[in-house]
């Protein structure tokens, strides 16, 4: 059986080297970079959909700086004991966590809406299956995938219990509450704490707690790191434009990291 299903027409996909097709005829080119593009034009809202090149770079920048490595392996070590066999990360940008995960996982499979970021992906790393598409409507078969991740990314949880296994898992990362406290006091008159359980309630119905964790590290960034992470948040967009030019002002700027991890097992 396919993993794959068309985006158009929902048959499974035959996978070769040079283009992916359905028996109804449909054809994907597969990219020179190694990425195919299953986001057909009347699936888009907008011409160029998700981050542009310039966050996306931004995202790269910062996160090979390694600023964020105590949550990538850490959640590398949270896979490994559930040997699982396939894994979709859904909003997987440029790929960073996507390639750690294929360390611990044997098929990873990519997804983006933002096609910039899976180019860029596709060019570094040939060992994940990277896949311009919408998490809306993913383009995986039925009960085809062990675990899904979804690192503040949206949460179609349709598909997500859709796609899944009968005991698949889903590993959500989300900001947790004083998440950047620092930082967004710079950039807000008043600042609200991020509520991570906000999630729970939506996947309680169909899914069974396995983990909670939370990860906190410090971040000391020069300016151009900082620049880097501003340009990664929505903060700085829905900042004042005197507010974030203050803070891109600093030499030196001190905040920390705070994550919620959170392990559902889908329900039998």
């Amino acid at each position: 059986m396919s993993l794959f299903i068309c985006p158009l027409c929902r048959a499974p996909l035959n996978v070769q080297p040079k283009s992916w097709s359905c028996g109804q005829g449909h054809s994907f080119d597969v990219a020179r970079e190694g990425y195919v593009n299953l986001l057909p034009v009347q699936h888009k809202h907008s011409r160029k959909p998700g981050d542009n090149a310039d966050m996306v770079l931004a995202r790269r920048a910062f996160l090979q700086a390694g600023f964020y490595a105590p949550l990538r392996d850490a959640l590398v070590a949270l896979l490994r004991p559930l040997q699982a066999q396939t894994l979709l990360d859904i909003g997987c940008g440029e790929g960073y966590y996507s390639v750690a995960f294929s360390r611990a996982v044997p098929e990873v499979i990519g997804v983006d809406i933002a096609k910039p970021a899976i180019r860029l992906a596709a060019k570094s790393c040939r060992e994940v299956i990277w896949l311009v598409g919408s998490s809306a409507l993913l383009p995986l078969a039925d009960a085809s995938i062990d675990c899904v991740s979804s690192l503040f990314s949206p949460l179609p949880i349709d598909e997500i219990l859709r796609v899944l296994k009968p005991t698949g898992t889903v590993l959500l990362v989300t900001p947790a509450p004083e998440h950047l406290w620092t930082l967004r006091q710079q950039l807000f008159e008043t600042v609200q704490a991020h509520e991570p359980d906000k999630f729970l309630a939506d996947f309680e119905a169909q899914f069974e707690l396995r983990h909670r964790s939370q990860i906190e590290f410090e971040l000391r960034l020069a300016k151009t790191s900082l620049k880097q992470l501003l340009l990664m948040t929505p903060y700085a967009w829905r900042a004042k434009p005197d507010r974030r030019a203050a803070l891109e002002s600093s030499e030196k700027f001190t905040t920390s990291a705070a994550f919620t991890v959170l392990l559902l097992q889908k329900k039998t």
